[in-house]
């Protein structure tokens, strides 16, 4: 514990009401959010600070804590070392410790995998990752040119799926299934009976969730570009800061 970054005048107020709610669900993104971005995906580990608060929180009274993620749920729970006290839902919102919220196109999801690996196979720096529902042409270590032919190339292959499409940061992500954060917000917070609920996010993908919160939820940015949310943060050790916040808050009632 113990980051005292100060944090935005109206996150602290919006932050000191929200944990004030009975039942309050804290809910955040892993990947440049609770982990800060690295080149090597599979390197990612979510800063100590804010792990260490997470995990508190969620053994508080009142409070349930989630990561949603665009990871496969068993590399979430791989990569973020949380205990069972945090719930994990991977593949953005759509796979949870009881299965797939929909089915899903096994067919379709071989297709794609194999266009991909063929568009990235002479492309050094491009890879492909292969998830339970989806798959991800990934351009972060690419030379601009293999980046941008690399996207090009799958955006057209991407005309003859029937797959929903995701554009993040350096990355292409075509899912066979539904994907929605904010629909797995919406779960969560039926589940828990939830009154209020927090959601920390920095990429496009974590628009839906934001999309999804409502009045007297609390909806944070993490770094820059437009936003649904309400509040904004530069980095992930802002998210620490907040995580660690909360749970003083909590401690002090």
């Amino acid at each position: 514990m113990g980051d005292h970054r100060e944090l935005p005048a109206d996150l602290k107020d919006a932050l000191t009401r929200a944990a004030q709610a009975p039942s309050l669900l804290i809910t955040s993104d892993f990947d440049g959010t609770l982990a800060p971005i690295v080149n090597n995906p599979a390197d990612a580990r979510p800063l100590r600070d804010a792990a260490d608060a997470l995990v508190a929180l969620s053994e508080c009274p009142g409070i349930a804590t989630a990561l949603i993620s665009g990871r496969a749920l068993s590399v979430l729970r791989e990569l973020s070392g949380m205990p069972t006290t945090v719930h994990l839902v991977g593949s953005h919102g759509a796979e949870f410790a009881s299965g797939f919220a929909h089915p899903i196109d096994r067919d379709l999801l071989d297709t794609i995998a194999t266009e991909l690996a063929a568009i990235a196979e002479s492309r050094p720096g491009v890879t492909v990752e292969i998830k339970p529902a989806s798959v991800a042409l990934h351009v972060r270590n690419a030379a601009p040119a293999d980046a941008e032919a690399a996207l090009a190339q799958a955006h057209r292959s991407a005309q003859t799926w029937d797959a929903q499409l995701t554009e993040g940061k350096a990355v292409l992500e075509f899912a066979v299934i539904t994907t929605d954060k904010g629909e797995a917000i919406d779960i969560l917070r039926d589940e828990h009976r939830a009154s209020t609920v927090i959601y920390f996010g920095d990429d496009v993908t974590d628009e839906k969730a934001f999309r999804r919160l409502r009045d007297g939820d609390v909806g944070v940015k993490v770094g820059p570009g437009e936003t649904l949310a309400g509040y904004r943060v530069g980095e992930p050790e802002d998210v620490a800061a907040a995580l660690d916040y909360l749970l003083e808050l909590r401690r002090a009632r």
